[in-house]
């Protein structure tokens, strides 16, 4: 149990180093040799970890990809109805964004890269896939249980309300001073219902 805790924190401290470097010098100009000097380990525990660079670099986007499946999972868990449930996205959202700028800028740079910023074959589409067919679920169920307006397919909800946490997202990543919180988050969902909500007595 003592050495997995060991091996457990060698690898965070590994990604910790590796993200520092990333975020700040950029995917290409980041070697391992700086990586490893900066966590204080050997390439050879890199490697056996990650296997490479790249390896390293995947690790990092796949974390943030998980962590916000995680956050709207444990999100949707804590909400009693629709409404609840996407202002506890958002808020779980913004919060994971304060603490992890650097990992999510990373994570939204893979998006738009030049050739030659990113490894080549990296993976990101399946996971940003995967995060948006959880919201699709969520506006579904929310469809058949007439939370929704039936005019609206459930996919563009979805995407409608995706595209604009992910806009949000971008948005404190470039002007940090736009305050993001749980009122924010409440404002939000009502702009975003006030379009989408089904209508009492219509159709």
């Amino acid at each position: 149990m003592a050495i997995h805790a060991l091996n457990s924190e060698t690898r965070r401290e590994i990604l910790r180093a590796a993200l520092k470097r990333f975020a700040h010098s950029g995917y290409a100009a980041a070697s391992v040799q700086q990586i490893v000097d900066d966590a204080k380990v050997s390439k050879p525990a890199l490697y056996y970890y990650f296997g490479d660079k790249a390896g390293l670099f995947q690790a990092l986007v796949d974390e943030a990809h998980d962590d916000r499946l995680r956050l709207m999972q444990a999100a949707v868990a804590r909400g009693k109805d629709l409404k609840a449930q996407l202002v506890e996205i958002l808020t779980a959202s913004f919060d994971y964004l304060q603490k992890n700028r650097e990992l999510m800028r990373i994570a939204f740079a893979t998006a738009f890269a030049a050739p030659g910023e990113m490894p080549e074959g990296l993976r990101y589409y399946e996971k940003c896939e995967r995060n948006f067919e959880f919201v699709h679920s969520v506006m579904k169920k929310a469809l058949a249980d007439g939370e929704l307006d039936k005019r609206f397919d459930s996919r563009e909800i979805a995407y409608g309300f995706y595209g604009q946490l992910n806009a949000y997202l971008v948005s404190q990543l470039l002007m940090p001073d736009c305050h993001l919180n749980r009122d924010m988050a409440r404002r939000i969902v009502e702009l975003f219902l006030a379009g989408a909500a089904a209508k009492k007595g219509g159709n």
